[in-house]
């Protein structure tokens, strides 16, 4: 019966930790006896509301025992890097600035995020990832930058 409880929980903790992204790939930055290696992640995020637009998202992830099972805080750092790799076509029109993006980063505390914000006089999406912590924020942020062709206005919501 322990055995079953402890299957259940690590279940349960590897499935709240999935990664929402498509996984690009990684490099191991540190070796670690027990566990799998600490590393760098690569994930892609399409945009859900701007097609043609994918986000390249890269974050420090902790491995050892704590990260294998899902239970190490990994840091509050991230870099970002949003491309158009296809046609642009809007399905509808977009806020101002909206998140995007989110994702757990510790086991309840802290998210990273990316939210879009619309540079309508320049016809430009921004992109912002930083992480949140439920205690403190963080500084830590990166910023990028698509513009749209002039021939494909932002519709934006009034």
């Amino acid at each position: 019966m322990k055995h079953f409880t402890f299957t259940a929980l690590l279940l349960v903790a590897s499935s709240a930790f999935a990664a929402s992204g498509e996984k690009i790939g990684s490099v191991d930055t540190a070796f670690q006896w027990l566990g799998r290696d600490h590393d760098i992640i690569v994930e892609a995020y399409d945009d859900p509301q701007v097609e043609g637009v994918t986000c390249y998202v890269s974050r420090a992830r902790v491995g050892g025992i704590k990260g294998t099972l899902g239970l190490a805080e990994d840091r509050a750092e991230a870099s970002i890097a949003c491309r158009q790799v296809g046609p642009v076509a809007f399905a509808k029109p977009l806020k101002q600035q909206d998140e995007v993006f989110s994702e757990r980063i510790s086991l309840v505390f802290k998210r990273l995020r990316v939210v879009r914000m619309v540079d309508a006089k320049r016809n430009t999406l921004v992109y912002l990832t930083y992480s949140d912590k439920l205690i403190d924020g963080s500084p830590q942020n990166s910023i990028t930058a698509v513009p749209i062709p002039e021939t494909t206005p932002i519709p934006l919501k009034k």
